[in-house]
């Protein structure tokens, strides 16, 4: 899910109902269409970047989802979340702070039976803390597509830690690369397993690197 600032000559957010959808991608709810809020700053996750990421998880995780536990930390539209759990994901923690997105994820969660997808109301970095307090790690897979330019990468990345079981996988979004020459120092530790760029989103794969401190 992408958030944006709209720009200067951006149209007034509308209001009102459910008025796109987003489709899944594979598993067991391939194609099935879920209504996404027409809500300002929330957009899915292009599918065509969705494919991608997810076609770099399963060659990871050897296709063995049903292993897998996810936290996304900013649900948005669940674009991302749902289909991990479409994928057979075992346990899908979903974390939005928008009342109404909420209120559609649930929705969503409800038409699908979803019985493995949690959903939470809040704010990532409270929730990441929460989590990395009691619950601790155990998730394979994190998903961060946080609102740009808030540096929301820089707070969550260092709870990430504790919140990923071993060898566990960073699913990140930006507003520039986090790999090559220009890689922002507050990502030393992490190494970028798979990387790309769509428009003028750049997503990432990210794994703790073995040898870095915790």
């Amino acid at each position: 899910m992408q958030r944006r600032s709209p720009g200067k000559n951006a149209q007034p957010p509308r209001s009102g109902g459910p008025a796109r959808q987003v489709r899944i991608i594979g598993g067991q709810w391939k194609r099935t269409p879920l209504p996404v809020l027409d809500a300002e700053g929330l957009r899915p996750t292009p599918d065509r970047v969705r494919e991608t990421v997810f076609n770099w998880l399963s060659h990871l995780l050897d296709g063995a989802w049903e292993q897998v536990a996810c936290l996304d930390l900013f649900a948005g539209t669940g674009a991302l979340g749902f289909e991990a759990a479409s994928r057979g994901a075992a346990r899908v923690v979903m974390v939005e702070d928008n009342a109404a997105a909420v209120r559609q994820l649930e929705a969503n969660k409800a038409k699908l039976k979803a019985e493995q997808v949690v959903i939470r109301r809040g704010d990532a970095l409270a929730a990441a803390t929460t989590l990395a307090a009691g619950e601790g790690g155990g998730f394979r897979v994190i998903f961060l597509d946080p609102p740009y330019h808030r540096e929301w990468l820089v707070k969550i990345l260092p709870l990430c830690e504790r919140l990923l079981a071993d060898g566990g996988l960073v699913y990140a979004e930006a507003e520039s690369a986090l790999d090559g020459d220009a890689q922002p120092e507050w990502m030393r530790g992490w190494e970028v397993v798979r990387s790309d760029k769509a428009g003028m989103v750049f997503y990432h794969l990210l794994r703790r690197n073995a040898d870095a401190p915790i």
